[in-house]
């Protein structure tokens, strides 16, 4: 292949139409692309820069020789940064192949114009070479566009995480969703796990990845060794995140209470911590676990608001519906779970035994039959009574663990 020198007067022809060389490109785009003529006159403009570019950098190839592989890759790389990010958003990579496909076939026609008499299979050559070099720049440039876009959509998860944890106000809330895309399907709850660790992108990589596998919506932040995720959308948030475990490392996941939006989430968010950094006390926990589940655990924790629930959804519960079931319930634990031994000491039959245990179950939403269940009413019991609710204490919505009356609702 010649160097520049020996294609000096085609360099010069080149050099000279320029200009008609990147009009006739574009025309020749307009004519066979129907998604080019759809985009805005702005980007046009810009594809017309980057075709004036590209004429520009053939001429500085031709002046190089075909170049080194340091100069070739610079001044190929010279070509797309003519044009702004927002351009690869816009136009995909394949379209952009469409572009530099269409650019060089107006060159390859116009060889036998453009190059001087017996360097018409030298310009052949240079433009073939050049034309895989265009190729490699365009796959760069977008390769760094999405690696910025994920970079900054990983601060922006990170943001708004960190505004769920914080309990910020609504709109902040909204804002920074609405910046990633989110559009709140309900139910939205929020799960809490460790992270694999790695690179952050990595991680919320394989948490989008299986997302869409499930079809529902998804925002992570990892903080620490915690992986936060928000799931919107999933009708059973518990059975979205145990197809998500993918993106977990080892140890306990827990899912917060489902909310309507993304506006109660925080309170989902509360709970799944909560959750997380009580779990360990119970060893064989499924994964993942409701928060819920783990109230007792939460309470030994610290957790004001899981002793809050379990004194007023559930021991305040039993109170309002009266003192035979919880007399029951003190003679069933008390006789090891035994029926017949507690029935002996309430004197009535195992049948009404086993009628008020059914009626606590109702009430409460834990069954005294089930060794968890039972464990969390005993909790309750022991809450209530060192913390009396009032005598007469407002009606409120019974159910354990879905009812969520507050302290200033007494």
């Amino acid at each position: 292949m010649g160097s520049g020198t020996e294609l000096s007067a085609t360099l010069r022809r080149i050099e000279k139409a320029a200009g008609a060389l990147a009009t006739a490109s574009v025309a020749r785009m307009d004519e066979s692309l129907p998604w080019f003529r759809a985009l805005p006159a702005e980007q046009r403009s810009w594809v017309m820069l980057v075709a004036q570019a590209g004429v520009r950098s053939l001429v500085q190839w031709l002046r190089d020789g075909g170049g080194t592989a340091d100069s070739s890759q610079e001044v190929s790389d010279e070509v797309f940064a003519t044009a702004p990010h927002s351009l690869a958003r816009s136009i995909s990579l394949q379209q952009t192949v469409a572009l530099i496909q269409v650019t060089i076939d107006v060159v390859e026609e116009q060889t036998g114009q453009l190059a001087a008499p017996g360097e018409e299979q030298q310009l052949r050559e240079v433009v073939l070479r050049f034309s895989r070099e265009i190729a490699f720049a365009a796959a760069r440039a977008y390769a760094r566009a999405a690696e910025f876009r994920g970079s900054w959509d990983a601060r922006l998860q990170a943001l708004l995480v960190d505004a769920l944890l914080r309990g910020d106000s609504p709109d902040v809330l909204a804002s920074r969703a609405a910046a990633l895309g989110w559009t709140d399907a309900p139910p939205v709850a929020v799960a809490v796990g460790r992270s694999p660790g790695g690179e952050v992108s990595a991680v919320l990589h394989t948490v989008y990845r299986q997302a869409r596998r499930i079809g529902v919506e998804v925002i992570g932040g990892v903080h620490g060794d915690r992986l936060v995720v928000v799931l919107g959308g999933a009708a059973d948030p518990v059975a979205a995140t145990e197809k998500l475990l993918e993106a977990f490392g080892e140890g306990p996941v827990v899912v917060g209470p489902a909310v309507p939006s993304l506006d109660g989430a925080t309170e989902s968010a509360r709970a799944a911590l909560a959750g997380f950094r009580a779990a360990p006390a119970w060893p064989t926990a499924p994964r993942p676990v409701p928060a819920a589940d783990l109230l007792p655990e939460r309470v030994l924790a610290g957790d004001a608001e899981a002793r809050r629930r379990l004194r007023h959804d559930v021991y305040a519960g039993l109170v309002r519906v009266g003192g035979e079931l919880l007399e029951t319930l003190d003679a069933f634990f008390a006789a090891g779970g035994t029926l017949e031994s507690a029935a002996r000491a309430l004197f009535v039959h195992p049948n009404t035994v086993r009628y008020r245990l059914r009626r606590v179950s109702e009430v409460t939403g834990f069954s005294p039959l089930a060794p968890r269940d039972a464990f969390t009413l005993q909790m309750a019991l022991t809450i209530g009574r060192l913390d009396p609710v009032p005598s007469s204490p407002t009606k409120t919505a019974s159910g354990g663990r879905t009812a969520q009356k507050s302290d200033d609702q007494r």
